[in-house]
């Protein structure tokens, strides 16, 4: 069992391991370096790992990508990875509640928690918490992701980058507060010994109380990492890092229509999970690594990266799922996917404890530059094996009784285990080769290309149901830039991803436990950018395009009564602008997407040409700065953000209208005594505005999440 820290042994540890490393660094005569604030403007770094072209500058690669340091996450108050949906228009939200797992949706397409993340670019399951105290910065690939992963969902990759020791010391400590009681304490710590410099280890260690605006939803966190490194020599590094890390906290259902009505936004700080018998969902994680990097000569470097992951989940929810009336029509009226009109609901208490999750991957890869004749080649090839093992238990999810929206009526707790649950274990094989092509000095050629082997079963958890099936696909990507000036690139991209999935072992199915044919969804896109000391932007268009699955059933849903088949797809075909600016003391970004998402091919005529739930066809996010003159160190912050309409069901016979939010806030830098204070502050949802922000139609049924109410942050960073 994962051992938890408790916030008490956390703030400790936070303590015991700053004067640790103080005694070392003392101990080794390292003379203290004075660290200036850091301000960085724009979003996107010279590179992003998840890419996979290494250091090729995000402005010359032809594709879309988004990175966010930890200095941009922390003036734009981001407390996760949901956050994000403030910052960048082509993600939005997805079934995203307090206390719970983070999703997003990219381009319309609503990421894979599974096999769409990964961490220092190996893949993890993000069916969990995960802490950002310990990472540097957060890189998102916008477009089908086939070129990085064996199977995923279509609309990009999110990668989590750790935080690793750095050259000069660091000795860095923030406290934070949050409406309505949030309290977080964390340190950051880095430091280099031994001759030359050659082993370095910085820790991260948090503890946090959550106490949300939202309420029955207190609970706390906390973690604790450690990164090292050993430098032998100009030739090798050596990295290892591990993470623990645990959330308890309950979590928060959603809102729906009330019959054929969707409801004004309610009150933000209801939370229908407010039983007597609530409890909380809890998340503890491990999560190590080891990489090996090699020179082998100057233009080429061998690299092997291993890594595990170990999770435990306790999932508890009162949850609420459709309405049986209690003053039905004459020939009954029963409302599966939405509440009832009178505002009362069917309230089932939900409870799968000891979920263990396990995942291990190896990447062996070679990367090198070298030239045929006058063309030249960036090389990257390997082969990365994963592994997964979940193993759950017998979960409870039975009729507790009758609620309602206000969460004023009581049920009684229904908590034995009686529904069995699905254990899967996976192996996954895949070789890779990228390389970019420099036939001129001004056009570039790109070419990826992976090869995935998969090894799939599952079972019930009484050993029933059992499913086994082997599944083997590549996946190609190509694309086109030509430098119109040394700052601008015009390219074109195509590529392809996979979904793979098996009809549930089930009696209801006609194809049970049969492996379906691999979903391949495809993009094209078009885009133009540029970059400048002051000024990087970028225009794309894109087309993605996803086969569907559905199920085909005749009669009235007994034995054999179904057949899951192919049907149609569902295409987005939009256009994303960002640009970021910076001039005199104003620093801007934004960017705004347009998205066309349909249904077509479908057998059931009536969906084709309609929108997917929870999709808005319009975004706009910016964030403003302003370094106001005479007062050295004050930057006035501003946010805004626009999403338009959205479906609440695959009719689109309801939806609910867009809004508009407003963020403020300031950053105050300023040394004392030789140490350099850090103040941010800011207020979320300036004008208390009340709307619905998201649709999510999850288990074939319409949800509805409001948006968060006004809240005030301030936060003290001291770098010594």
């Amino acid at each position: 069992m994962a051992t938890r820290l408790s916030l008490s042994s956390a703030y400790r540890a936070i303590c015991g391991a700053a004067f640790l490393l103080a005694a070392g660094a003392a101990a080794a005569q390292t003379t203290s370096a004075q660290l200036a604030p850091v301000t960085i403007s724009g979003r996107s770094p010279p590179s992003a790992g998840v890419a996979g072209f290494g250091d090729t500058p995000l402005s010359k690669a032809p594709l879309q990508a988004s990175v966010y340091s930890t200095e941009q996450l922390q003036d734009a108050g981001v407390q996760r990875l949901a956050d994000l949906t403030r910052l960048d228009p082509a993600l939005s939200d997805a079934y995203n509640s307090e206390g719970y797992i983070d999703y997003l949706t990219v381009r319309g397409f609503v990421l894979d928690n599974r096999f769409n993340f990964r961490r220092d670019g190996l893949p993890i399951n993000a069916e969990t918490s995960i802490p950002l105290d310990n990472k540097s910065r957060i890189e998102v690939l916008k477009g089908t992701s086939g070129i990085q992963a064996g199977t995923s969902a279509p609309g990009g990759l999110v990668n989590y980058v750790v935080k690793r020791p750095l050259d000069a010391p660091l000795r860095s400590a923030t406290v934070e507060w949050r409406q309505a009681g949030n309290v977080l304490g964390s340190v950051d710590l880095s430091q280099r010994f031994g001759m030359n410099d050659a082993f370095g280890l910085r820790l991260n260690a948090a503890a946090e109380h959550l106490d949300p605006r939202l309420r029955d939803a207190r609970g706390n966190r906390s973690l604790l990492a450690l990164a090292g490194d050993w430098r032998l020599g100009s030739e090798t590094l050596i990295e290892a890092e591990v993470e623990r890390s645990h959330r308890s906290q309950p979590s928060q259902p959603g809102f729906s229509l009330l019959g054929d009505r969707v409801p004004s936004p309610v009150d933000p700080r209801i939370n229908l999970n407010n039983q007597p018998w609530s409890q909380p969902v809890v998340f503890d994680g491990t999560t190590a690594s080891l990489r090996v990097q090699q020179r082998l000569g100057a233009d080429w470097r061998f690299t092997a990266h291993a890594a595990t992951q170990r999770l435990r989940n306790d999932d508890r929810l009162a949850f609420p799922f459709g309405c049986t009336d209690p003053n039905p029509a004459p020939d009954g009226t029963y409302y599966p996917d939405r509440y009832c009109p009178d505002g009362t609901l069917d309230l089932y208490d939900f409870r799968s404890d000891n979920e263990r999750r396990r995942s291990d991957a190896l990447d062996v890869a070679v990367h090198g530059r070298f030239s045929t004749g006058s063309i030249g080649h960036t090389l990257s090839t390997g082969v990365l094996r994963s592994t997964v093992r979940i193993r759950l238990h017998p979960y409870a999810y039975n009729f507790a009784g009758t609620g309602n929206v206000d969460g004023t009526l009581v049920t009684p707790p229904a908590p034995e285990p009686t529904t069995q649950a699905t254990d899967r274990d996976e192996r996954s094989t895949e070789l890779y080769l990228r390389d970019a092509i420099a036939l001129t000095d001004r056009l570039t050629a790109w070419v990826g290309l992976r090869h995935s082997r998969l090894d799939r079963q599952s079972v019930s958890t009484d050993g029933s149901a059992p499913t086994d099936y082997r599944q083997s696909f590549t996946t190609p990507w190509l694309a086109a830039g030509f430098a119109l000036t040394p700052d601008q690139l015009v390219y074109a991209s195509w590529g392809e991803g996979i979904q793979s999935e098996v009809v549930p072992n089930l009696p209801l199915y006609t194809n049970a436990g049969q492996p379906l044919a691999a979903l391949k969804s495809r993009q094209v896109e078009v885009g133009l950018k540029g970059a400048s000391d002051r000024l990087s932007w970028g225009i794309a268009a894109f087309d993605i395009a996803q086969p569907l699955f559905a199920d085909s059933c005749v009669g009235g849903g007994g034995e054999q009564s179904c057949t899951r088949v192919r049907d149609g797809r569902q295409r987005h075909r939009g256009v994303e602008a960002t640009a970021q600016v910076q001039s005199g003391a104003w620093t801007l970004d934004g960017g705004a997407q347009w998205l066309r998402a349909r249904r077509e091919g479908s057998q059931d005529p009536a969906l084709n040409g309609l929108r997917p739930p929870n999709v808005p066809a319009f975004t706009l996010k910016l964030q403003a700065g302003y370094q106001v003159a005479g007062i050295d160190g004050l930057q006035l912050r501003g946010g805004a953000v626009y999403e338009s309409a959205r479906s609440v069901l695959p009719d689109n016979s309801a939806s609910i209208p867009g809004y508009a939010r407003i963020d403020a806030g300031l950053r105050y830098g300023k040394r004392v005594a030789g140490n350099a204070w850090t103040l941010r502050a800011g207020i979320d949802n300036l004008f208390d505005r009340r709307a619905w922000k998201e649709s999510p139609y999850q288990f074939n049924h319409a949800y509805l999440y409001p948006l968060a109410g006004r809240a005030v942050r301030v936060s003290l960073q001291v770098d010594l």
